[in-house]
Order: C-alpha cells, then sequence, then structure tokens
C-alpha cells in the first residue's frame, strides 16, 4: 500500500491540542517540573562531574532523528587487526544527578520520555537533557565508553565500559546518512556502520533473533496543519540499533558475570501462540514451510503488502510481556531476551529512561572491579516495577494521543469511503477487527453487517464515527 501523508484541510490544529492537554491530566501526566527540580538542574549543568579519562581525540558521531536534542549516544568505529573496534560513548546522567536529590525523585516519578505531536515531555529538566547531558557536537561532556572489539564476522570478543571525556564532531540524521551511503560519498566511521551493522544482522539471523519491520505511526505537525504517516524504517536505523543491541548485550553479559544487574526480558512465546501465527499465515494464504521457523519467516514478509502488513500486526502478540528483572547476588532464571535471543540489558538511553542510568552504573562498577554505589543498590529492587508503570502510562499516552488524531484527521470525512487492508480479526467476533487505510495513515476499528471480515484483503471501508471528544474512529465493510 503506498503510504502518504495526507493534510487536516482546514484544521490549524486548536481542538486537538485542548484534546493532547486533556489526556495530560487524565493520565496525570507530568508536564511540567517543580521549581525545586528546575534549580537544581540549573546547578548541575553549570558543574557537571568531569572524568579524568579524556577520549576527546575520538571522532565521534551521533546519527538520530531529525531535529533531535536529547542525544544519548555518540560512536566511532574502526578496523582492528582482528576485525573491528566499536567505541560507544552514552550520555553519563550519573554526572549530572545527586542520588536522593529532587532531579533523581523527579525521574523516578516520570520513568521515561513521553513524546506528544506538540512537545516532549521529558524525564530530565531540558537544561541537561537537550544541553549540557546531550552529546550534542563540539562539546565536551561526561560519557560512559563502551569499548567493544568483534572479530571478523561481527561477534563481540571483549567488552569494557569506563568513564571518558568525549566529543562529538557531528550531529547527523537517519536520512542525511543514508543519501551518503546510496550515493557512495559516505565517510569511513558511516561505511563500517553498514558493514558492521550488516554482520551483527547475520548473527542475529543465527542467534534465532527477530525484529518486525513495521511501518511507523507518526503525527506530523507542520504550518499547513496536521498530519499521519506511516515512516518507513531507512537501512540505517537497522544497523545503528544493532550497534545499540550489541552493547546491551555486552552490559547483560558483565551483570551476569557480577551477579547484580537489571536485565531487559522477553519470554519465549508459547507453542500454541505460535501454532496460532500459523494459522492465521494459512488464512492470509501466505507460505510458512514446517521446516521454517518463526524468525526467518518474518524475515520473508514484506510489510508492503495487505498480506504482509496483516501477518506482521499478528506477530505483535509474541512482543507481549517484556519486562525488567533486578538481582544481586546469584543469577535468576529465564532472563533471556526471546526477540533477540540473548541475555540484554537497557544501558543506551539514559537520558530518556530511567532504567538506564542503574544498568550503566552497574556495569561499570563491575567492569572496574569496584563496588555498586549504595543508592544503586538501595532502588534497585524497585526498578522492574516503576518500570513496568511508567512502561503502561507511556503506552496509553501514545495509544490516547493516536486515537485523538486519528479522529481530527477524519473528523470532517464521515460517510466517505476509503480503501484499506484488513490486518485483524476478533477470536470471538470475526466481524469485528481492524483495518488499516491507504491514506491517511490511520487503523481503526472496523465492522461487517455481512459476516466475517476477510482478513488480509484490500478493503472499501466507510468512516461511520469520528469523535475526538471520545477518541473514536469507526469503520464499516462496504
Amino acid at each position: 500500500m503506498p503510504r502518504r501523508t495526507v493534510k487536516l484541510q482546514g484544521h490549524d490544529g486548536t481542538d486537538l491540542t485542548a484534546g493532547l492537554r486533556a489526556i495530560d491530566q487524565e493520565l496525570d501526566v507530568p508536564t511540567e517540573f517543580p521549581a525545586d527540580v528546575l534549580a537544581e538542574a540549573e546547578r548541575a549543568a553549570a558543574h557537571p562531574r568531569l572524568p579524568d579519562l579524556d577520549r576527546t581525540d575520538v571522532p565521534f558521531i551521533t546519527i538520530d532523528p531529525e531535529g533531535a536534542k536529547d542525544l544519548d549516544q555518540a560512536m566511532h568505529i574502526e578496523r582492528a587487526s582482528a576485525g573491528y573496534r566499536v567505541l560507544y560513548a552514552i550520555a553519563d546522567v550519573a554526572a549530572f544527578v545527586e542520588p536522593g536529590g529532587a532531579i533523581d525523585a523527579e525521574a523516578h516519578r516520570r520513568g521515561q520520555t513521553l513524546y506528544a505531536p506538540d512537545r516532549r515531555i521529558p524525564l530530565h529538566p531540558p537544561v541537561l537533557s537537550e544541553a549540557a547531558a546531550s552529546l550534542l557536537p563540539d562539546q565536551v561532556r561526561p560519557a560512559l565508553l563502551w569499548t567493544i572489539d568483534l572479530d571478523e564476522r561481527g561477534e563481540a570478543t571483549k567488552v569494557v565500559v569506563e568513564r571518558a571525556r568525549v566529543r562529538s564532531r557531528a550531529q547527523l540524521d537517519y536520512a542525511q546518512v543514508q543519501q551518503q551511503l546510496d550515493s557512495g560519498g559516505a565517510d569511513d566511521v558511516v561505511t563500517l556502520l553498514r558493514e558492521v551493522g550488516g554482520l551483527r544482522l547475520e548473527r542475529e539471523r543465527e542467534r534465532g533473533g527477530v525484529s518486525l519491520p513495521l511501518p511507523e505511526q507518526e503525527v506530523v505537525v507542520g504550518d499547513d496543519g496536521w498530519s499521519l504517516r506511516f515512516r518507513e524504517l531507512l537501512p540505517v536505523e537497522e544497523w545503528n540499533a544493532q550497534i545499540s543491541l550489541l552493547t546491551g548485550m555486552g552490559a547483560a553479559e558483565i551483570m551476569l558475570y557480577g551477579e547484580v544487574g537489571l536485565v531487559r526480558t522477553l519470554p519465549p512465546s508459547p507453542e500454541h501462540a505460535v501454532a496460532k501465527l500459523r494459522r492465521t499465515a494459512a488464512a492470509l494464504r501466505l507460505e510458512w514451510n514446517p521446516d521454517v521457523d518463526y524468525p526467518d519467516f518474518v524475515r520473508s514478509l514484506d510489510p508492503n503488502t495487505g498480506e504482509g502488513a496483516a501477518m506482521l500486526n499478528a506477530c505483535t502478540s509474541l512482543l507481549r510481556g517484556a519486562g525488567y528483572v533486578a538481582f544481586d547476588g546469584g543469577v535468576p532464571e529465564h532472563i533471556e531476551h526471546a526477540a533477540i535471543a540473548a541475555e540484554y540489558a537497557h544501558v543506551t538511553a539514559p537520558l530518556r529512561r530511567l532504567a538506564d542510568r542503574y544498568a550503566g552504573e552497574v556495569a561499570v562498577a563491575v567492569c572496574g572491579d569496584r563496588d555498586i554505589p549504595d543508592w544503586v543498590r538501595a532502588r534497585l529492587r524497585d526498578l522492574p516495577q516503576e518500570m513496568r508503570d511508567s512502561d503502561r502510562r507511556a503506552h496509553q499516552f501514545e495509544r490516547a494521543v493516536l486515537d485523538l488524531v486519528e479522529a481530527g484527521v477524519l473528523g470532517k470525512s464521515v460517510g466517505q469511503v476509503f480503501a484499506g487492508v484488513i490486518t485483524e480479526i476478533g477470536e470471538k467476533d470475526p466481524d469485528k477487527g481492524s483495518v488499516m487505510l491507504s491514506e491517511p495513515a490511520v487503523e481503526a476499528p472496523v465492522e461487517s453487517k455481512s459476516g466475517q471480515l476477510p482478513l488480509g484483503d484490500e478493503v472499501q471501508v466507510k468512516l461511520v464515527e469520528a469523535d475526538t471528544e471520545k477518541r473514536s474512529v469507526r469503520f464499516e465493510l462496504v
């Protein structure tokens, strides 16, 4: 299906902005920082704790979405005698946050950064997250510096993390880097990112790991109105993500060695869930041979076809149940992340996610053969529940925002007919399900008055409801 942006004709977004503020209140989203948090952040920004080790000689770059200011990661990749060396600098938030202080308490209340169409709701005050702690170009910053040696196949042979001063040389965005690669004008670091990223994807296949290439639904606010679009991932985003995954796997290995830490987990998919997906594939007339495992089948799907989009939507059911496990003394059972097919930890986004500051602190202490800080041990056991609560609110927030904007985009189109694909049907009520439109970029409930919905088929649907107050959109099969 085509993925095109459709503008909200004759609509300046005013009532949608009011709707967003209502969502903030409904979900108790902390939109403003208390005065004591802001004051403490200003003091911390002026007096960061810079480590002794100076690695400002390394020509790091950052690669992020266009316009990003909260830059957690800077990378450098070089060839080594046995393969490659990845240097990955992660913003050292602990250099600015006083344990038990006002910023720390507020970060525990928030859990993670939330993203709304008209603003972000940051985990830390912007004077830190978008300025003093962010790895902006040409600025000396404290960082947790990961040095990861890889062999010629891209397998990690050594992982070390230590505190260091770093300086990024350039802030790049995904589209810019992809254009450089496609045109042949990329420098050595970006070229090696493609090379190492490709090797890591091969190793992921060997492990049995899998990621779902679902187009990302996003809201765009422009001068001529609000819009929705499906943004497909660029190849460079996959390669960049592999560097983050590589680091998270190394962090988990370090923490498991030290028998203390915080890992991200996803339980293995039960056989009945995979069997259900095989039945869905059969209903979509997709070939899934018995000797082909789930990860290889997912890699064969084309998300730009109706049946591929519907199948990938069904596959998201196997990603439910992700969480965190904290441990201090001994190694717990059942801590693998099934989608990554390895032990894994969140350590690469501390500006935007609370858990990463703690996991990074454990890793750098274990790697340096030092005691785990008391402030880390004191809160470690509470973090899985705190992050679970934060994740739940983030998912509710994201869904409510999309529901609101979808209703706004379609508000003047009730009664019109749209083209789409049936991506889901109800187990108990197969005449109800979900439809993904060709344009605008909307996925919403649909109902058939004449029998079961045709899963994966391209269909015509009539819009019967688009209510911004209820944040509700509903279609009927024509």
